[in-house]
């Protein structure tokens, strides 16, 4: 006889954050005609609120707290791996639609102008660790208890996925962009992202007290480390949601510092595939100095795509 499969309640309150982002994103576009400004300094606040609550957390869990300097290295790890195998994955992209040609990036990559974009995305980063730092001393000092918070986070997470959505669909450039997008490109997302989980699963070998399902959860986070590690959190504790966290900063940071040596190494895809979900906003300027112009569309669609992946990706690997 055949079983049902059994729902559990973070079963639901999966489903239930992704409801809220598709139906967030047909908000947006029933609303395309208005402006929605309010949406991205919303979206800013709620995941400040969000890394605080999971500082918070973090500061209240001694075991982590005293592990600290493992998880780090750990996340690091994670972090070459699964850049690396997304990297890798890309070149033969680029291989297989060049036919073995190369083509020299960009030589405007030492530009004045990238060294400012690349400060700028820094800036950004920083102020958002911040305020996990701030939860995690908060907690620490005794000003918050560090229980407090864990059903306010899944909240504020629903908030987050409804706006996140919105931006999306009221955004009218997505469309525009897709439209004009290379057909021989749309397969760099995939490349990216089973690059990525290849090169995890890879690691996690080395991580022998780590599961390979909670590796490739890390792995699919693509660099949006804000995101991710609330998943993670809410699905497996914070212990992992701060290797999400710290393994996704590592990578965002690591496109913007070392995008000039990606592009020469492996191909001007490669910056973009290392970026992963960033490649849309914050890493995009310094894609553009470094691969060219040309290759604008190509990151922003494969920041959309992998952007996308993320929820589903992370709750899959959270879920086995």
């Amino acid at each position: 006889m055949l079983s049902l499969p059994r729902f559990y309640p973070k079963d639901l309150d999966m489903f239930t954050v992704i409801g809220l982002m598709l139906a967030g994103m047909l908000t947006g576009f029933l609303l395309h005609k208005r402006n929605l400004s309010f949406i991205h300094p919303a979206i800013t606040m709620l995941i400040w609120a969000l890394l605080f609550l999971l500082g918070i957390e973090v500061g209240g869990n001694e075991a982590i707290i005293r592990g600290l300097h493992t998880i780090g290295l750990e996340a690091v790890v994670l972090t070459l791996g699964g850049t690396l195998g997304s990297v890798t994955a890309a070149r033969l992209l680029w291989q297989a639609l060049t036919d073995g040609k190369k083509k020299r990036p960009s030589e405007t990559n030492t530009s004045q102008s990238a060294q400012s974009d690349t400060l700028h995305a820094l800036k950004g980063s920083l102020v958002i660790v911040g305020f996990f730092v701030l939860g995690v001393l908060c907690s620490l000092m005794g000003i918050v208890p560090g229980h407090v918070g864990s059903r306010v986070s899944f909240y504020a997470l629903c908030g987050l996925m409804t706006c996140v959505g919105i931006s999306v669909g009221n955004d009218p450039q997505t469309l525009k962009n897709f439209r004009s997008l290379n057909p021989r490109l749309v397969f760099l997302p995939v490349m990216t992202i089973l690059g990525t989980l290849a090169g995890t699963a890879v690691v996690s070998l080395l991580l022998t007290h780590r599961s390979l399902t909670d590796c490739l959860a890390i792995g699919s986070g693509f660099g949006y480390y804000s995101l991710s590690s609330i998943f993670i959190t809410e699905y497996r504790g914070a212990e992992l949601g701060t290797i999400a966290l710290l393994a996704n900063i590592s990578r965002e940071l690591l496109t913007l510092l070392a995008a000039p040596l990606l592009a020469r190494w492996f191909s001007p895809l490669a910056p973009i595939s290392a970026g992963g979900a960033t490649t849309m906003d914050t890493t995009l300027p310094v894609i553009t100095r470094v691969s060219g112009q040309e290759f604008v569309v190509v990151s922003i669609f494969h920041g959309f795509v992998t952007d996308f992946s993320v929820p589903f990706l992370v709750t899959l690997f959270c879920s086995l």
